[in-house]
């Protein structure tokens, strides 16, 4: 399996990287929406110079405006600060190269702008779960969940069965949340998963989630949250139904929700084709049974049944 095409970004040169190619990003319109120039000119100097130090006033200095103004149009057109879309673009490349690489983890610290060998190391372990060396492992790649503009991985549905009956759980929630995934008119049937973060850009697992096959627009319940304010995250794989469709191959949407132990809450996802203006996101399902890897919440049986 190799992870490819995907960026992250952070606001000094200490963050970890994530999988982006150098060279060969296109701007793309955000979904719908549009996007001051100066966005979508920051985006590509992250993707094309991640592993160098920047910093926010030098950003801002190269697309002409102001640190101010510039932190404000990039937050309203990523949803993130132009710091933790570099962070998650420095992560996804530092999970690029771990998956697919033989480097070793002092040369992928040099490659993604990091000086610290100990200092990329504990901050993976924090936003991960895992070390470096734990995120080598087969079944990190086998259970990653990846997208950005130019790269998009779903598990397969065996995979993720497999991960269910196999994989321990940390102590469930008591709250049940209601997902209503709205597809694009011309979308075909997609295998969906939907993930329930703490972050919203998440680097380790979820706290809960469920799938379902073959589907379009539909709603999807997934018990056992735990209560409190969550991002909730949709991919959905067009293309792994029926082949290739003639609408989008792979859509996502977020949200936040807020549940309640012991009471039904909900959310509504409308999923889009993932635009350069969307954070990448790489997180793997796989749990480990380390102090750090068990701060990963594993699959849990019912929700991958649901997949299946």
């Amino acid at each position: 399996m190799i992870l490819r095409s995907v960026a992250s970004v952070s606001s000094g040169g200490t963050e970890p990287s994530a999988g982006v190619e150098r060279g060969g990003w296109e701007a793309e319109p955000a979904r719908g929406k549009a996007v001051q120039p100066a966005v979508l000119r920051a985006i590509e100097l992250i993707l094309e110079r991640y592993f160098e130090p920047i910093t926010l006033s030098a950003l801002a200095s190269e697309v002409y405006v102001s640190p101010f103004h510039f932190s404000r149009i990039f937050a309203k057109a990523t949803g993130v600060t132009p710091g933790r879309f570099l962070t998650a673009v420095r992560l996804f490349e530092a999970k690029r190269l771990l998956l697919s690489t033989s480097l070793t983890v002092s040369d992928i610290v040099c490659s993604v702008g990091y000086s610290s060998v100990g200092t990329f190391t504990s901050r993976f372990l924090r936003s991960v779960g895992m070390t470096p060396t734990e995120y080598r492992e087969p079944e990190v790649g086998e259970l990653l969940v990846a997208h950005s503009a130019h790269f998009r991985r779903l598990p397969s549905l065996r995979s993720l069965r497999e991960a269910g009956s196999t994989r321990p759980s940390l102590p469930p929630g008591g709250g049940r949340l209601t997902v209503r995934l709205r597809m694009p008119q011309d979308a075909a049937p997609a295998n969906v998963l939907v993930g329930v973060f703490a972050d919203a850009v998440p680097q380790s697992g979820p706290v809960a989630f469920g799938g379902v096959a073959d589907a379009l627009s539909t709603d999807l319940t997934i018990d056992s949250v735990p209560e409190g304010t969550w991002t909730v995250i949709a991919v959905a794989d067009h293309g792994a139904v029926r082949g290739v469709p003639a609408g989008p191959a792979f859509t996502i949407a977020s949200s936040l929700a807020t549940v309640t132990e012991f009471e039904p809450s909900e959310t509504t996802l409308r999923l889009h084709p993932p635009s350069l203006t969307d954070p990448p996101v790489a997180i793997t399902l796989a749990s480990r049974q380390t102090p750090a890897g068990q701060r990963m919440v594993p699959a849990q049986r019912s929700h991958l049944r649901a997949v299946a």
